[in-house]
């Protein structure tokens, strides 16, 4: 199924087709795309080069793996992301490497790493979706996190299925129109809320 944006002005085709859905093939993903994916987040820029993300995987080639990380998701996102044949979560330190002061940007820079991880999944057919409700304790303990480490995301991936399969609640917001605030509403210029120029014409 695909959902491209549609656009006020022109961006890479690959931005355009990248969406979140909840429907999955169960189609394997073969780990030498894995690879590939996690190669491109890998040469994701960071503050000072520090590279503060990690990221947990399981597939369902080991369903005792997979099962453990499926049970760190909230219920709402077990519901479909089961069906999905590979689960990850991405992980910040929060300190930097050399001196151990916080390093404020290491969300923002997991952050980049898992949008370099998207555009390389939708280049070859995948798709992703990203997971706020997750549960960062569970995950501590189940994977054994060391202090200052963070929990950040959870992350289905996997081949588009049908979204027929889904539930009714969750098939409408997967049939549903995507949207986007309009660029006046988050481009400012000379002070806070006011919209710059370049976007008010």
């Amino acid at each position: 199924m695909e959902k491209p944006a549609v656009t006020h002005y022109p961006i890479h085709d690959l931005l355009k087709r990248r969406w979140s859905p909840r429907a999955f093939s169960d189609r394997r993903v073969e780990p030498a795309t894995l690879r590939s994916l996690l190669e491109a987040a890998r040469w994701a820029p960071s503050s000072f080069n520090e590279q503060p993300w990690s990221f947990i995987v399981a597939t369902k080639d080991d369903q005792t793996e997979f099962g453990r990380l499926l049970s760190c998701l909230v219920e709402g996102n077990i519901q479909w992301a089961q069906h999905a044949p590979v689960l990850m979560v991405s992980v910040a330190r929060l300190s930097f490497e050399d001196n151990g002061k916080p390093n404020r940007h290491a969300l923002h820079d997991v952050g980049q790493a898992v949008a370099n991880l998207i555009v390389q999944a939708t280049a070859v057919g995948l798709m992703v979706h990203q997971m706020a409700g997750i549960l960062p304790d569970m995950i501590r303990e189940l994977y054994s996190l060391p202090e200052g480490y963070e929990p950040v995301a959870g992350i289905a991936l996997g081949y588009p299925g049908d979204p027929q399969k889904l539930p009714e609640s969750l098939r409408q917001r997967e049939l549903a129109p995507r949207e986007r605030k309009p660029l006046t509403e988050f481009v400012f210029s000379g002070r806070w809320g006011k919209t710059s120029p370049l976007v008010s014409a």
